[in-house]
């Protein structure tokens, strides 16, 4: 139960929503529990019409508004008692049935208002949190506990409370109001109750445990599901359907049987409740039955109706004592998962004051070391490179070489483990995040596209963009002449990950997203690996223009002879092995010039890279 105290603040927002939600649920109770009184006198009224009764002096324990309705029909006839008795029983339940409607605007909608609220809550904090944590997390599992488990959420919010303490009050009602009529009788009629309680407690403790255990299950699952769908075209290039239907078939029987097995455990309830209710009654009536025989027992054949029909009012409730807890527990499950990751803190952090500093693109690499920590991999180690402001920088190594890392470091997705990284002299851990990474343009090796128009997907970068630079960043990359050709152009759907299209396609488009922004630092990481030679070149004389005064990196695993770069560093293990300039590297005879002849051989490399 204490991981449920993370929804307190949530309860407070809506205190207003929560407080006139138990308002009705009072109202509606009481004005419920008036009609078993009523029952009750109309019982012994009709009982005093028989022949051959005997008056005897009763004391009953009814409401005010009970006692009011007796002494108004005490000198009317038989007839208008009934009458106006079935009246107020109508406008009772009425009434009852109208706070009951409004108990559930209240208490329901708010529970919305908390899902609404939980869901913007989660989302936002996965945003903010760094890279190596959704190298630990699977897409499945994220996905889960921001949909499975706020809708479990959500039931504790709203219906589990409400029925909570709606239990409370109809119980509380109850009970005064027998206790006032019969006590003795009351506690007999009561007795079953803390077998019951037993019952709920013991059942309640191993649903916990299978709650846990589902939710974890129903997360592998929907991984599975979700890296299915995502590498289809994996599965079947391999023809591995049969085994992916058998590693789900597997999954999902896990949780089935897991599933089932906690269904099982929550049959276990509403037998329970109704043999406690039988049983209830039955001591209603038969011990009941013994003592209005008796004289001055106080118990009249309207008492026994108005007991049974308080037995029949705590069936529902008593019932739900289950239901209630198992959501609560169910809920408890769901919201420790919730909280496992709203109180993992990102490794990447806003700067306390944090600067937000023009950058005109001197980037600074100060003896960078770091390691992945899922890993352990070194990746990058005494790193330390100046590229003054408009240079043309190429990162040339082998796959592993710590290429890409250098990127991520310098877009603060990962924070070196020593050594400083600078744009134009601050350093970039003290610089507003957002800002920082508005200043570069980045073109990542794995291309993601989203499920929009292309249009969007160049502009996604900007808040505002127009038709018109969407498609000068498009010419640039060389793509627009293909989007052209497309039915809907520019509002071209792409599909998930952009499965529409080719990888070419998926590359340039990609580049032209990044030039749209128009920063000063432009990094291209293996951005042209997709596409033809002839492209290739068209992409390259138009970057060549493009970039002109701006700073920019290019990661690749070979070499771009038709741009001219300032200086050519290459890499390996995570170290600088050799810099220069072009010709320079040539005369080193180290593995650029072995990486240039291999090309020179090899017509396709040759053409490719030039």
């Amino acid at each position: 139960m204490k991981h449920l105290s993370a929804l307190n603040k949530y309860f407070w927002k809506y205190r207003w929503r929560l407080v006139l939600g138990i308002l009705f649920i009072i109202l509606s109770n009481y004005f419920r529990i008036l009609a078993p009184q009523i029952t009750g006198f109309v019982v012994d009224a009709v009982e005093k019409q028989l022949p051959g009764y005997k008056a005897t002096r009763m004391v009953h324990g009814y409401d005010p508004i009970v006692q009011w309705l007796v002494g108004i029909t005490e000198k009317s006839s038989f007839s208008n008692l009934v009458i106006l008795c079935g009246l107020t029983l109508l406008a009772v339940a009425i009434l009852s049935g109208f706070f009951m409607f409004l108990m559930r605007q209240t208490n329901i909608v708010m529970s919305r208002y908390i899902e609404f609220d939980q869901k913007n809550e989660i989302y936002s904090h996965y945003q903010k949190l760094d890279l190596g944590f959704y190298k630990r997390n699977s897409t499945g599992d994220l996905m889960n506990r921001i949909t499975e488990d706020v809708s479990r959420v959500r039931m504790y919010t709203g219906p589990a409370i409400m029925y909570f303490i709606n239990l409370a009050f109809t119980i509380s009602f109850s009970v005064f109001y027998m206790m006032r009529t019969n006590a003795e009788l009351t506690v007999l009629v009561l007795s079953p109750l803390p077998l019951l309680a037993i019952t709920i407690y013991y059942v309640n403790t191993i649903i916990h445990k299978k709650s846990e255990r589902n939710q974890s299950l129903l997360s592998d699952l929907t991984t599975t599901a979700q890296e299915s769908y995502s590498g289809i075209r994996v599965i079947k290039s391999f023809v591995q359907e049969k085994a992916q239907q058998l590693f789900f078939e597997n999954n999902s029987e896990a949780y089935r049987s897991n599933a089932i097995g906690l269904a099982k455990v929550e049959a276990i309830y509403f037998p329970s409740m109704s043999l406690m209710i039988g049983l209830s009654t039955l001591i209603t009536i038969l011990v009941g039955g013994i003592y209005a025989m008796q004289p001055g027992s106080n118990v009249t054949t309207g008492t026994l109706a108005e007991f049974i029909m308080y037995i029949n009012i705590l069936t529902f409730p008593v019932s739900a004592i289950g239901w209630t807890a198992s959501m609560i527990q169910r809920a408890a499950a769901s919201q420790k998962r919730i909280n496992e990751f709203l109180n993992t803190e990102s490794l990447i952090r806003q700067p306390v004051n944090a600067l937000s500093p023009f950058v005109r693109g001197r980037i600074q690499f100060k003896n960078v070391s770091f390691t992945y920590p899922h890993t352990g991999i070194t990746a990058v180690s005494d790193f330390t490179l100046d590229i003054e402001p408009g240079q043309k920088i190429a990162i040339i190594g082998r796959t592993g070489s710590g290429k890409t890392t250098l990127a991520q470091l310098l877009l603060r997705m990962y924070d070196p483990a020593q050594g400083i990284i600078s744009l134009d002299g601050t350093d970039i851990r003290s610089m507003d995040l957002q800002h920082l990474r508005m200043q570069v343009s980045y073109v990542p090796q794995d291309i993601f596209l989203f499920s929009d128009t292309i249009e969007n997907n160049i502009g996604f970068g900007l808040e505002q963009t127009s038709h018109e630079s969407v498609r000068s960043a498009a010419f640039a990359a060389s793509v627009d002449k293909e989007i052209d050709g497309f039915e809907k152009q520019y509002s071209t759907l792409v599909g998930e990950r952009g499965v529409t299209l080719s990888g070419g396609q998926k590359q340039r488009i990609s580049i032209a997203r990044a030039l749209i922004k128009e920063p000063n630092i432009m990094v291209f990481d293996d951005c042209l690996s997709a596409v033809d030679a002839k492209t290739e070149k068209t992409i390259i004389a138009n970057l060549d223009h493009y970039l002109k005064n701006k700073t920019a990196i290019f990661i690749t695993h070979r070499i771009f002879s038709l741009l001219s770069f300032d200086k050519i560093v290459v890499m390996e293990d995570g170290k600088i092995v050799e810099l220069g300039t072009h010709d320079e590297l040539l005369r080193n005879d180290g593995y650029y010039t072995y990486l240039y002849e291999h090309q020179q051989d090899d017509p396709e490399e040759s053409s490719d890279g030039g």
